[in-house]
């Protein structure tokens, strides 16, 4: 119980008091599953419908019923308003989505923001003191969808996330729908409930913009979606190859309370790796796990500054990025810096980047500790981490953000 204090704090400290209060949700939702497993069949649990999504957003969306046909712009400069859950600290996915706000607006369009939560509202101010300088800068207005889901208008509306998908369908406005699509939400979920509401939101008609092709191909497949997407990059401002000589540490993603990052079989194969190698240093990254019991030596950085990782790259020999839902944004950044990412394989992953250099793994502790072992072990790893800085030349931000752009004003101003 202690340890799940402690927990809690952490995520109050660093990522605010929506994403908090999300956590004491899951702390409840898992103490009520364990009291009705002890409890006989006749007695009853009660306690609140926690859907995610607003309740009555979820009631009013008949995505049965088609949604109105966008009738196309003709304008040069086109407005766009954006939906998404409240940014925090550290956040992969709100990093990507005020990075395409930026490419929108630097190509001459306008964007807006709304900050959509089931949980109750803080101050903008406050949201923005937690997001800090990790994200990019943008001219976008940032304001709290009201529960009448008051927007200005626009030419297109962007679904960032499952919720934000349900507010998006209920929107009166006459606009195009985006869904701006960077994972498999319902892979968040046991199968239940959440999934269920999370997936019938690729059922709304909207046009999905993904992050890489194998998102793009699921929702086509399973769903019938309209689809685009664009490839990952890595920021050559910020990541870049420094030191040629060796190498004598690795590092983890670590990101214990997010399932698909697969935190319990990377500390095995790490153990697995320390084993054979104890003279390599281990970083785990992402999040303090000092209330955990690992059983090995290693270094908790928890959560950097942006302007922190290229050091820490240009030290580690290989990285291990774990993913078993939409790949991580991590592995081209680590390849810029010289680092060799090890990841599970699988189409998810593949689809996403097919790069030489990205070293694919089984997902079992002892296969992906043999991998981080042949990395370390290589007799030309020096030159092979320089070719892989090199092969990210080809895999830009910039060229991401063109493609996605042109997406975006074609599907907005088709008729």
């Amino acid at each position: 119980m202690m340890r799940k204090f402690r927990v809690s704090l952490k995520v109050f400290r660093e990522e605010g008091i929506l994403n908090f209060t999300a956590l004491i949700f899951e702390f409840i939702a898992k103490y009520l599953r364990l009291v009705s497993k002890n409890t006989s069949k006749s007695s009853h649990v009660g306690g609140s419908i926690h859907t995610n999504v607003r309740y009555e957003d979820a009631l009013r969306a008949d995505f049965h019923q088609p949604i109105r046909p966008w009738k196309g712009s003709n304008k040069q400069s086109l407005t766009f308003n954006w939906i998404m859950p409240p940014p925090g600290k550290g956040s992969g996915g709100h990093l990507n989505i005020f990075r395409f706000i930026h490419y929108l607006e630097t190509n001459g369009h306008t964007c807006r923001i709304y900050i959509y939560s089931q949980k109750g509202k803080s101050k903008i101010s406050d949201i923005k003191a937690i997001m800090g300088d990790s994200y990019h800068s943008v001219n976008a207005e940032m304001e709290w969808l009201d529960e009448d889901e008051h927007m200005a208008e626009a030419d297109g509306i962007f679904a960032t996330s499952w919720e934000t998908a349900y507010a998006a369908y209920n929107s009166k406005l006459d606009a195009k729908r985006f869904y701006f699509v960077q994972d498999f939400e319902p892979y968040f979920y046991p199968v239940g409930g959440l999934y269920t509401l999370a997936e019938n939101s690729y059922k709304f008609g909207f046009y999905g913009v993904t992050a890489g092709g194998w998102l793009a191909k699921k929702l086509r497949a399973d769903y019938g979606m309209s689809t685009d997407y664009y490839s990952f990059g890595a920021d050559e401002n910020i990541y870049s190859f420094t030191n040629s000589g060796k190498r004598k540490e690795i590092l983890f993603y670590a990101r214990p309370y997010t399932e698909r990052r697969g935190f319990e079989i990377g500390v095995m194969a790490l153990d697995l790796f320390h084993r054979k190698h104890p003279d390599y240093t281990i970083n785990m990254v992402g999040y303090d796990v000092s209330n955990y019991d690992i059983p090995f030596q290693y270094n908790n950085l928890k959560t950097l500054e942006i302007s922190e990782l290229n050091e820490l790259y240009n030290r580690c020999a290989a990285g291990l990025v774990l993913s078993f839902t939409n790949m991580s944004l991590l592995p081209l950044e680590l390849l810029a810096g010289g680092t060799i990412p090890v990841v599970n394989d699988g189409d998810n992953n593949r689809l996403v980047s097919d790069s030489e250099y990205i070293a694919y793994s089984p997902a079992d502790p002892i296969s992906l500790a043999n991998k981080l072992s042949e990395i370390v072990t290589k007799p030309d790893l020096a030159a092979y981490a320089h070719l892989a800085s090199k092969s990210i030349k080809q895999s830009s931000w910039d060229e991401s953000g063109e493609k996605f752009v042109s997406i975006v004003e074609r599907e907005t101003r088709k008729k």
